[in-house]
């Protein structure tokens, strides 16, 4: 498969793709064709997805990169691998945990606002969800 069939099938670019390479993300050196155009396996895709949705969830380059070497180193290292998965997902937790707060907090104040324009009946005027100082944003009336 081509980096332009790659690119169209998972939504990156073909800068992106080149620079995952060049990074060091992928877990088996992509193949080259005759003409020297990399030509990239399912194998690939699939890899490329792990890594797009880590991306996704805010795993730093750096940690992709690391379990990306492990993976690549193959086995008997499982516990690295567990341990730099168990420590993101920790992290991802703690940002659903972040957003969930932020969602109360908006949700609130569209039903208020709703309220206040007659689009909804059931709205009692309450006090917004407490803020706890952990968020980095604040609060605007």
């Amino acid at each position: 498969m081509s980096i332009g069939q790659v690119a169209e099938r998972t939504g990156l670019s073909v800068h992106t793709l080149r620079f995952y390479e060049r990074e060091g993300l992928l877990a088996q050196p992509v193949r080259r064709g005759s003409a020297g155009h990399r030509v990239y396996s399912e194998d690939d895709v699939d890899w490329l997805g792990v890594c797009i949705r880590l991306r996704a969830s805010g795993m730093p380059l750096t940690d992709i990169r690391r379990y990306t070497e492990l993976v690549r180193a193959g086995q008997g290292n499982e516990a690295e691998r567990l341990a730099v998965l168990r420590e993101h997902r920790e992290r991802v937790l703690a940002q659903m945990h972040e957003l969930d707060e932020c969602l109360k907090l908006i949700t609130h104040k569209v039903a208020l606002y709703e309220g206040r324009l007659g689009l909804r009946d059931d709205v009692v005027e309450c006090a917004q969800p407490a803020f706890n100082g952990a968020s980095r944003g604040r609060a605007a009336p």
